[in-house]
């Protein structure tokens, strides 16, 4: 090999290829670590209604480590998504000092039992809001089959003023709708939309102009549904009136007993006799 005087010039070319670009990497890492390329600007865009400036402060305090060049953007948007509200975080450098941060915030939809959110997506997310929603119930698996349900029963509810305060889907598939009135509906597994449809038309056009509240209504008859009004107090308090009426006075039964019992006195005269047998009778 060394008496090949083609393989050596080959050789230190490569030779001299590699220790260029070792110094050329060398130099680069070293311009760019150099704190001439600082960070200078975090700027958050969004419609942003829970995400605030002490919470991005923060981040950019604690997690944004290196200058424009070294900052590891994976790293930096995982920080920004560990926000309770942020869904979307995407990360973008402008030169020379910028870093643009775009998010995305949860839109809540309603309440997932008292554990959770659920966003407009059927996406769960765990966060405090002081928002009045309705509230999902259904097994773990329903979320985005509950959320999708809520839209729909709530546009047909909506035809009739009413409102969903919880929707709850049992883990048979059947569904159950309690509205902001207190009223109850049971809808069934099938057929949910025709039935709600039937209904909300009745509802609309008879039993809202008649001033009657209801408080229970099952969907689930093939050819109709049927309604049930709450029990009034009055009513309640009537029922325990005559309840108490018709139980045996124990003083009175006492009192008769001892006035037909005859006094020896009264046996012995005529006019006691007489006595007797009309007590007796």
């Amino acid at each position: 090999m060394w008496d090949k005087p083609t393989w050596l010039n080959w050789l230190a070319n490569f030779l001299l290829v590699i220790s260029f670009v070792a110094m050329l990497y060398a130099a680069l890492f070293a311009v760019v670590h150099l704190p001439i390329f600082p960070l200078r600007e975090v700027v958050v865009e969004g419609q942003l209604n829970h995400v605030n400036r002490e919470q991005v402060k923060l981040i950019v305090a604690k997690h944004l480590k290196g200058n424009f060049f070294t900052l590891d953007l994976i790293k930096a948007r995982n920080a920004f998504k560990k926000l309770p509200w942020a869904r979307n975080v995407s990360l973008r450098r402008r030169w020379p000092d910028t870093l643009e941060v775009v998010i995305e915030e949860h839109q809540a939809l309603a309440r997932w039992g008292s554990i959770a959110l659920v966003n407009t997506h059927g996406e769960l997310f765990y966060a405090a809001s002081n928002k009045e929603l309705p509230v999902f119930l259904g097994p773990g698996d329903g979320v985005i089959e509950v959320a999708s349900q809520y839209m729909e029963v709530s546009k047909s509810l909506k035809l009739a003023d009413l409102t969903i305060a919880t929707l709850a889907l049992s883990p048979r598939r059947a569904w159950q709708v309690t509205t902001s009135n207190g009223m109850v509906i049971e809808l069934g597994r099938v057929d949910i939309a025709s039935r709600l449809d039937k209904f909300v038309r009745v509802y609309r056009n008879t039993i809202a102009s008649l001033n009657m509240k209801v408080s229970y209504a099952d969907l689930r008859y093939p050819n109709g549904f049927a309604v049930r009004k709450p029990v009034s107090a009055s009513a309640v308090q009537t029922k325990v009136a005559e309840t108490k009426s018709l139980e045996p006075n124990k003083h009175s039964a006492k009192s008769v007993k001892k006035s037909t019992k005859p006094s020896a006195k009264a046996g012995k005269s005529g006019h006691g006799k007489k006595q007797a047998a009309v007590s007796r009778a």
